[in-house]
C-alpha cells in the first residue's frame, strides 16, 4: 500500500478550494452533482481513473480537478490526485506543497511511488505533484512505467484523477485519455470558443477514450459562479 508522505507545506501559496472552505455552498453542490453523474455514467463498468483537460489554458481544469478530488474524498473514497500537466503544473500550488519530487521522477525511475505521494489536510485525499518538468512529457506519459503506475494505483485507490495539459496545445492529454477509464472536458464561459471545444472533443474521440461529459464553469447565475455538468 502507498505510504503517506507528508511534504513541507507552503501555506502562503495554497489556493482556496470552495469544496474545502464551504462544503454547503451551491458551487460545492454542483461538484457533487458532477461526481454523481460520473458515477452513473459508469455504473456497469469499472471506473477508477479519470483525466481532466481543456481546449486551451485558463479554462479552469486544474481547479475543477482539485475540487472534484475533494468531493470524492468527502464521500469516504480513497482518492489520488495526480498532476500530469508536465508543461505548466499547478496542483502543488493548490495544496501548498513542494514540487521537488513527483510523477516525472517516478516515470524516469528516480523515485519510488511512496516517496512521490503527499498527504493533504483533506481526509482520504493524497496528491502526486508533477515533479521537475522533463524535456519529454509525451514520451513519459505514454511509457510502460506510466501504465504500471496506473495499474498499481488502481489497487490502492478508489479514484485516481489526472490533471492534464490543454488538449489543443500538446498531445499529452490524448495519450493519457487512451489509458484512463474516462475523460472530462472543462470549458469556460466567455473564454472557450465553440470551434475550440469541438476540436477538443474530436481529438479526445480520436484517442479512443470515453468522454464522460463537459464541465462548463464560470457561468453567472443569480450573481454566483456555478459549475454545470452536461453528459455526453
Amino acid at each position: 500500500m502507498f505510504r503517506k508522505n507528508a511534504r513541507s507545506k507552503q501555506k502562503s501559496t495554497a489556493r482556496a478550494l470552495i469544496t474545502k472552505l464551504n462544503p454547503r455552498s451551491p458551487v460545492t453542490e454542483q461538484y457533487r452533482t458532477i461526481r454523481t453523474n460520473l458515477q452513473f455514467s459508469a455504473v456497469d463498468e469499472e471506473f477508477h481513473t479519470v483525466m481532466l483537460t481543456s481546449a486551451g489554458p485558463g479554462e479552469g481544469k486544474s481547479m475543477t480537478a482539485a475540487n472534484l478530488a475533494v468531493v470524492y474524498a468527502q464521500q469516504d473514497k480513497k482518492v489520488l490526485l495526480v498532476d500530469a500537466d508536465m508543461r505548466k503544473p499547478t496542483v502543488h500550488y493548490t495544496f501548498g506543497l513542494t514540487n521537488m519530487t513527483g510523477l516525472s521522477n517516478v516515470l524516469v525511475g528516480e523515485t519510488i511511488l511512496t516517496d512521490a505521494i503527499n498527504s493533504t489536510d483533506v481526509p482520504n485525499l493524497e496528491v502526486m505533484s508533477c515533479g521537475p518538468i522533463p524535456p519529454n512529457p509525451s514520451e513519459l506519459l505514454g511509457s510502460k512505467r506510466m501504465r504500471a503506475f496506473i495499474q498499481h494505483a488502481r489497487d490502492q485507490y478508489d479514484m485516481i484523477i489526472f490533471d492534464t495539459p490543454p488538449v489543443l496545445a500538446v498531445t499529452d492529454a490524448q495519450i493519457l485519455a487512451n489509458i484512463c477509464d474516462g475523460s472530462l472536458l472543462v470549458v469556460r464561459s466567455k473564454v472557450t470558443d465553440t470551434d475550440g471545444a469541438k476540436k477538443a472533443i474530436e481529438l479526445l474521440n480520436a484517442a479512443d477514450t470515453k468522454i464522460l461529459g463537459t464541465v462548463l464553469n464560470d457561468v453567472e447565475a443569480k450573481n454566483s459562479n456555478y459549475y454545470y455538468y452536461y453528459g455526453s
